[in-house]
């Protein structure tokens, strides 16, 4: 037998129970919005252009335009579509742009948990570190938003064995870390379950426009193809599925890419009621509520 890592069964997708999100949608999209911090002359970050020795001035101020222009710009454009947002948060964000995290608010998004900065990866670390890293990205964000976030995200999407027990001795109740369905599954932990939402690693601006160099009207023409294709899915074969978008400002605040985006979000707005149009954490209360045999 191979290694496994026993938090959840396979269940083949045609014996899936055919429930519904609320208002008798089959599908329900969420928005994922990075807001991240990287230190200056060290440590992890994207690249636009391959990195020079540090300081690495080029990719370094490159992210910061998404904190400084494009997150600003992406608000906006939410505003316009009437689009919430589940906000993941590095913890650094609190010092470097309060702002952008208090506008954030303002609009009423969910704020997760992401870690304290893309700098750094919470997968070398020992268990105590990692533990030592949740508590404070988490505590930081309990102290400016008045509740503890319920979901996570790892920087990088970097796991240890334990990181789902760490997660949900912590209190999260959601993690978006495995890509593996287009339904939530419930993972087990040492200490209960946890739920496992559908983050995408395909229709996220990082893996389409950093490692695979797809243009902007590439990626919005990807965004939308998804959501129709996923249409047409759940009306043949009535199972329930998420659709997530991951977006980072700094790449898709960039003016030409928020404007391609731009055409593909309006056509997902104007089905609004058609689907189910939401946050992670919603999508996560509905599933906790529904019997436990009507899950993945």
């Amino acid at each position: 037998m191979l290694p496994s890592h026993g938090r959840f069964d396979y269940v083949p997708w045609p014996g899936r129970p055919r429930q519904a999100w609320p208002g008798g949608a089959k599908l329900a999209v969420y928005l994922g919005i990075n807001l991240e911090h990287f230190a200056f002359g060290e440590g992890l970050g994207a690249e636009l252009a391959p990195g020079g020795p540090q300081p690495d001035v080029l990719n370094h101020a490159w992210r910061d335009y998404g904190n400084r222009v494009g997150a600003w710009r992406l608000i906006e454009l939410l505003d316009a579509l009437g689009l919430p947002a589940t906000v993941l948060l590095n913890s650094a964000m609190y010092d470097h742009a309060p702002q952008l995290v208090a506008a954030h608010r303002a609009r009423g998004d969910e704020i997760a948990g992401h870690g304290r900065t893309n700098s750094e990866r919470q997968s070398v670390l020992d268990e105590g570190q990692e533990r030592a890293l949740i508590a404070e990205s988490t505590a930081a964000i309990l102290a400016q938003e008045g509740v503890a976030p319920r979901g996570w995200l790892s920087p990088w999407i970097a796991e240890s064995r334990v990181t789902p027990d760490l997660l949900a001795e912590a209190g999260y109740r959601y993690t978006l870390n495995w890509c593996m369905d287009d339904q939530p599954v419930w993972m087990r932990t040492r200490s209960g379950r946890l739920l496992a939402i559908p983050y995408p690693q395909e229709v996220n601006d990082i893996p389409s426009v950093v490692a695979r160099k797809d243009g902007a009207e590439q990626f919005a023409a990807m965004v939308l193809a998804d959501f129709e294709e996923r249409q047409e899915q759940v009306a043949r074969d009535g199972i329930a599925q998420v659709m997530g978008i991951a977006l980072h400002p700094y790449i898709i605040g960039q003016p030409y890419r928020l404007r391609a985006l731009r055409g593909a979000l309006a056509a997902i707005a104007a089905r609004r009621g058609e689907v189910w149009i939401t946050t992670a954490g919603a999508i996560h209360d509905h599933v906790a509520a529904l019997p436990d045999d009507n899950t993945a």
